[in-house]
């Protein structure tokens, strides 16, 4: 009986890290997928300040980064790009001003590398979360 002990333990702890990742990867993921929605509406739109296009990014990755709150193992980028940017050959565009942005949560899971005795989990660089909003810019509560 001790040795099937001592063969289980390091699968079952790998399989509990396993699970404790995951879970917090699909909370980190609800989190965002509400907090980017919500910081692109009150950021991206009509950003305060400057009206620019890297004003309302800076803006946006603030406050995605202040409702996560988990320093480490989440990180928050979002770029921005016109609608008709993605290869999309059209000669009339319906609104100059929609913009796309697209925030992408990049989560690294903890621990990075586990060497156990007959096991060794080696985590992936990093999972990655996307979500995208088309809101026109200047003219807040125009979202499509």
């Amino acid at each position: 009986m001790t040795v099937e002990l001592a063969v289980l333990t390091p699968v079952v702890i790998v399989i509990a890290l396993v699970a404790l990742n995951l879970m917090g990867y699909v909370e980190a993921c609800a989190a965002f997928d509400q907090a980017a929605l919500d910081a692109v509406l009150a950021h991206g739109v009509a950003p305060s300040g400057e009206q620019s296009a890297e004003r309302a990014v800076e803006e946006v990755t603030a406050a995605l980064e202040g409702a996560l709150g988990r320093e480490g193992r989440c990180e928050v980028e979002v770029r921005v790009e016109a609608v008709g940017e993605r290869g999309a050959a059209t000669s009339f565009a319906v609104s100059p001003l929609l913009t796309r942005y697209v925030c992408t949560l990049t989560y690294r899971p903890w621990p990075r590398s586990l060497r156990l005795p007959g096991v060794t989990l080696e985590a992936p660089l990093a999972l990655s979360h996307e979500r995208e909003l088309v809101v026109d810019r200047y003219r807040s509560g125009v979202v499509v």
